[in-house]
């Protein structure tokens, strides 16, 4: 692959650039010789991993910070337009780039997978990353979080592949143009972008539309995927695989059988028979998203049986049901889902796992809109848990929206037979935690949140 800078890039200023999307980036064009720097709200491992590479990161956001040679400054759509090193690029005529046109500069020269969808994106990427590392190619690769064995959510690597997270939140991944794109699901999510389903379609089928001439799309088998590759159907030029259980499908999956806290699963590939292998992970739809992966890197020219097996070395990655810590008996996960039908699909996983033990959640919700327009449904994803405390909602880049609150969810929870805590107060989960498990339970943290932090403090407080 081509290892070179993308112009204007030489000396990047990444503002956020501890964020899950723009580390990666900022890993990705360190490795391969930039002059890397940025600023973030706080300290974190993933500063320090920059650091490692020889990036310069500042803590907080301040005009000086931004340096006078910077080439280029690189924003999300989460950096607010008063932000003051912004405002320095303004004063300086520094150009400001996208993450998304930054992403796409680094991907151009390269045999491009782009996973998309609303739920998934993270662990399947991260499945392409880990097996085609496995069988020696060197991808490149930017994901939306850290992976169990490398710990790392982005890699520049010598091989002719890169595999990429495609974000929908903001339309960001309209500026891709995979050869090969998966698309796991379609749902209505991130109201404050998306008004309508209209919308949402719209928005995958422009993702779509630029897949070169000879491309591929995968596409899940849930029913808004479906609905996607109904409307791009009759594209002479474009290839559609559909994964899934159904008869119909191009790479079926004909099993899917639980052990404890992993999965053995068995895929028909039209032409190349039956294959089973092992997901290390529990729940239907992390096998579905591992079969859609096997579906992708075969269009790529990879042999189906020596990718499944690729598959297995897969062991994680960081809030996608990530093992914590075990402490008096009590098992400690945490979960990144918050929309319902990601919460819905973790317990069931979870449940399912749980066997005869209890399980018990503590759930962050995520966005005033999210919560405005999915509260009620996610308080009975709720109700597939035999308890669970529910913290305020987590801003993020939102601003409050009146008579919006974590009531909904908790009041929602109650109506559909949950037994539900609500708990203002952030520092006190693990002393409310610690009051209602008992030995054998799981306790699992989820949201998109900060609510990761407290599965340490969990354990600390249940070992005491």
């Amino acid at each position: 692959m081509a290892s070179g800078i993308p112009n204007a890039m030489e000396r990047p200023h990444f503002i956020g650039i501890g964020g899950a999307g723009m580390s990666g980036i900022a890993k990705i064009l360190a490795q391969r010789g930039a002059k890397v720097a940025g600023s973030d709200a706080k300290e974190s491992a993933t500063a320090d991993a920059l650091r490692a590479l020889g990036a310069t990161v500042h803590i907080g956001h301040a005009a000086e910070h931004l340096a006078d040679d910077a080439s280029c400054v690189v924003v999300s759509s989460a950096i607010r337009a008063d932000n003051p090193e912004l405002a320095r690029a303004a004063e300086l005529g520094v150009p400001v780039v996208h993450r998304s046109d930054a992403l796409a500069a680094l991907m151009r020269s390269s045999r491009t997978i782009a996973v998309a969808g609303t739920h998934g994106k993270t662990t399947t990427t991260s499945m392409l990353a880990v097996a085609l590392t496995e069988l020696g190619l060197d991808p490149s690769y930017a994901i939306g979080g850290d992976l169990a064995g490398p710990g790392t959510n982005a890699r520049h690597g010598d091989g002719d592949l890169f595999v990429a997270e495609a974000d929908e939140s903001d339309r960001s991944f309209q500026k891709y143009d995979p050869d090969v794109a998966i698309v796991l699901n379609v749902e209505l999510d991130h109201h404050a972008n998306y008004a309508s389903m209209d919308e949402i379609y719209e928005s995958f089928e422009a993702f779509v539309a630029k897949i070169p001439a000879g491309g591929t799309l995968v596409v899940g088998e849930h029913a808004g995927a479906r609905e996607l590759a109904a409307r791009v159907f009759g594209r002479p030029d474009l290839t559609v695989v559909t994964v899934g259980e159904d008869e119909g499908a191009d790479v079926r999956i004909r099993s899917i059988t639980p052990h404890g806290m992993t999965s053995e699963v068995t895929v028909v590939l039209q032409d190349a028979g039956e294959i089973t292998f092992t997901v290390s992970v529990p729940g239907r739809h992390y096998a579905h998203n591992a079969a859609a992966a096997l579906a992708a890197g075969v269009r790529t020219g990879l042999d189906p049986a020596g990718l499944a097996h690729a598959l297995t070395a897969y062991t994680g990655v960081g809030r996608r049901l990530q093992l914590k810590g075990e402490a008096k008996g009590v098992q400690v996960i945490d979960s990144y889902a918050h929309h319902p039908t990601e919460m819905t699909a973790d317990l069931e996983a979870m449940r399912a796992a749980a066997g005869d033990r209890r399980l018990l959640v503590v759930f962050q919700p995520h966005l005033f809109s999210r919560t405005q327009e999915l509260g009620t449904e996610m308080g009975r994803a709720l109700a597939l848990a035999d308890a669970s405390v529910v913290l305020d909602i987590y801003p993020a880049r939102e601003d409050p929206i009146p008579g919006v609150t974590s009531a909904m969810i908790t009041d929602a929870a109650e109506a559909a037979g949950a037994r539900v805590t609500a708990v203002h107060d952030k520092a006190s989960v693990p002393d409310v935690v610690a009051g209602m498990a008992a030995p054998g339970d799981l306790v699992l943290t989820m949201g998109a949140g900060d609510v990761t932090d407290l599965g340490p403090r969990i354990l600390a407080r249940l070992s005491d």
